[in-house]
């Protein structure tokens, strides 16, 4: 299978990531290739990306076009930037969000994303996540319990499902991490539109135009 990532340039750097520098809205300007030999890590090929059985599905799970957002709960550009991509998985019924946590901010981000995870065995995934990335504050242990019990969540029952499951929960967390290194991502959030990679933060607009843009490459192919 032709992969889904078309790498020929170099991403921005984590200063550019971090500064908010705003993407063209063309594909050709979307399209975030890598410099020979920037990496280690092998690119992940297509089903790997889009299709693993174990990472959290929003929107439509038959849509045309997939996002696929790599993140971390301490993130506050993953948090600015999670009521617009909502609004506008909301709005277009055709997109496929793909949450592939990443947690590359410290320890307690680690266990954020396993917490998070753990959460999916009382079909709770989606509760926790919203919980856990609709915070302006730094996360800490402590806190991340309480968000999750305040979002109906059974925390005991949680950190039981944690230790009952912690090699496939941390085995899930090592395919994120080898996958984002693969595509060449320096940072949080970071995200596959369609075909195209956009390391960096784009604007509601921007997700809109990158999705339109998918679709006529996909109409071409």
């Amino acid at each position: 299978m032709r992969n889904l990532i078309d790498p020929t340039v170099s991403p921005p750097s984590r200063r550019e990531m971090l500064a908010g520098l705003a993407v063209a809205a063309t594909g050709a300007a979307m399209l975030a290739p890598r410099r020979a030999g920037a990496q280690e890590a092998p690119e992940p090929d297509e089903a790997s990306v889009l299709r693993d059985p174990e990472s959290a599905v929003v929107g439509n799970p038959d849509g045309d076009i997939t996002i696929v957002e790599w993140f971390d709960y301490n993130c506050p550009y993953c948090r600015k930037l999670q009521p617009e991509l909502q609004q506008v998985v909301q709005d277009d019924k055709k997109v496929r969000w793909v949450l592939k946590e990443w947690p590359i901010l410290g320890p307690v981000s680690v266990i954020a994303s396993r917490m998070a995870i753990a959460c999916r065995y009382q079909d709770k995934y989606i509760q926790a996540h919203d919980a856990l990335i609709g915070v302006n504050s730094k996360l800490t242990e402590a806190r991340i319990d309480e968000l999750l019990s305040g979002a109906g969540i059974d925390v005991d029952r949680t950190k039981r499902d944690l230790a009952a499951n912690k090699t496939a929960i941390d085995n899930l967390l090592v395919r994120n991490n080898r996958q984002a290194l693969g595509l060449s991502f320096r940072g949080t959030p970071s995200f596959i539109v369609g075909k195209f990679r956009v390391p960096g933060v784009l604007t509601m607009a921007q997700f809109e135009q990158a999705i339109s843009d998918a679709r006529k490459a996909k109409a071409v192919q």
